[in-house]
C-alpha cells in the first residue's frame, strides 16, 4: 500500500507562480508514488473575512488550476474540505486535547493577529483545524513549505497527546518531508516569499495573468546595482529571478551559469517573463476550458469528496469511541 499524503491549498487571492513552482508541480509528481489527497480549504480561508461570492468563484478557480497543472482526478483526490463535515467536527474533539501554550507560540498566529485590530478565534485555531485535515486521514506524509513546518510539528504533538491519553488511534505524520519545489521570493522584494495576501501589484505573477501583464510585472523586478549577472556575486533579486526561470525550465546548474553569465539585466529579465508566459500559457487554457464546463468540475470535486469520506467518517467514529463519546448503534 502507498503511504498516503494530504496537502491542502486555500482559495483566498490569485494563485500564483510561486504556489506553482513551489507546490503543484510537485504535487504532480507525488501522486504518482503516493496515494494522495488534495485539498482546497475553504474552512481555512474564512478565518479571515471572504465575499461569499467571491470565495464560492475562487474554490472554483483553484480547484480548476490544480487539474490544469496537472493534477490526475483519476489517480488523486481533488476535493473541497467544506465537503466533508469529518475535518470540522474532528477539529473540535482536537481542540479539546490542544493546550492554549501550544497555540499561542504558533509565528503565523503572532503574525496575522499584528495585521488585524479584531482578531477571530479561527485564526487562533487554524493550527488545530490543519491538524484534523492531516490526521482525519491517517496520513503519513505532509508535503508543505518552511512556513507551514511549525503546523506540522504541532500536529505530531496533538496526535502522541491524543494517542497517550486515549491509546494509539492517529498515524504521526513524518517530519520528513518530501522536496517542496522552488522557493519563490515578491518579485518587489526578493527577501519576502511571495504571497498571495500581499496587494501590491508588482509583487506576485498570478497564474492567470495575461502575457503582457507578466511581462510588465518582471520587468519592473528589482535586482541590484550590478550591471549584469554575476554568479559570483548575485543579489537576492537576481538569485530570485534565475531561480525562477530554472525552476520553470529544469534546466541543470551548469546551463544556467553557461548562457546567463554576464547577460545584463533587462535581457535576463525579458527571458525569464517569455519562459514563465511559455509554461503558463497552456495551463491558462487548460483552465479556461474546465471552468467552462461546470459539470466536469462539480463531478471531480463530488467524487473526490466521495471517496475520501469514508476515510474520514471512520476515524471519526473511531476518536469518539477512543473519547466515549455517543457513536449510536
Amino acid at each position: 500500500m502507498k503511504p498516503r499524503v494530504l496537502s491542502g491549498i486555500q482559495p483566498s487571492g490569485n494563485l500564483h507562480i510561486g504556489n506553482y513552482l513551489g507546490a503543484l508541480k510537485n504535487w504532480v509528481r507525488l501522486q504518482h508514488d503516493y496515494d494522495c489527497i488534495y485539498c482546497i480549504v475553504d474552512l481555512h480561508a474564512i478565518t479571515a473575512y471572504q465575499e461569499p461570492r467571491e470565495l464560492l468563484s475562487k474554490i472554483r478557480e483553484t480547484a480548476a488550476l490544480c487539474l490544469a497543472a496537472g493534477i490526475d482526478p483519476k489517480t488523486s483526490a481533488v476535493m473541497v474540505q467544506s465537503a466533508v463535515p469529518a475535518h470540522a467536527e474532528l477539529a473540535w474533539m482536537l481542540t479539546c486535547v490542544t493546550p492554549m501554550g501550544w497555540l499561542s507560540r504558533m509565528t503565523q498566529f503572532k503574525v496575522k493577529a499584528e495585521k488585524q485590530e479584531t482578531v477571530g478565534d479561527g485564526i487562533f485555531q487554524y493550527p488545530v483545524l490543519m491538524a484534523a485535515d492531516i490526521l482525519l486521514y491517517q496520513a503519513a506524509i505532509v508535503p508543505v513549505g518552511d512556513d507551514q513546518s511549525q503546523h506540522v510539528e504541532l500536529t505530531r504533538d496533538v496526535a502522541q497527546r491524543f494517542n497517550s491519553m486515549y491509546g494509539e488511534t492517529f498515524v504521526v505524520p513524518e517530519t520528513k518531508l518530501p522536496a517542496v519545489g522552488a522557493r519563490v521570493m515578491g518579485l518587489d522584494d526578493p527577501l519576502k516569499k511571495m504571497s498571495k495576501s500581499e496587494q501590491a501589484t508588482g509583487h506576485a505573477v498570478a497564474l492567470l495573468d495575461p502575457p503582457d501583464v507578466i511581462r510588465k510585472k518582471f520587468m519592473r523586478a528589482t535586482t541590484d546595482s550590478n550591471p549584469c549577472v554575476d554568479f559570483s556575486a548575485l543579489g537576492p533579486g537576481v538569485e530570485n529571478l534565475l531561480n525562477i526561470f530554472q525552476a520553470f525550465s529544469e534546466w541543470p546548474d551548469q546551463q544556467m551559469r553557461e548562457h546567463f553569465s554576464g547577460m545584463r539585466y533587462g535581457d535576463l529579465k525579458k527571458q525569464v517573463a517569455e519562459m514563465a508566459i511559455s509554461h503558463l500559457g497552456p495551463l491558462q487554457e487548460l483552465c479556461r476550458q474546465i471552468l467552462a464546463e461546470p459539470g466536469y468540475l462539480d463531478g471531480v470535486l463530488h467524487e473526490g469528496a466521495e471517496r475520501v469520506s469514508p476515510i474520514a467518517d471512520s476515524t471519526v467514529d473511531l476518536v469518539k469511541k477512543r473519547m466515549g463519546l455517543y457513536v449510536g448503534p
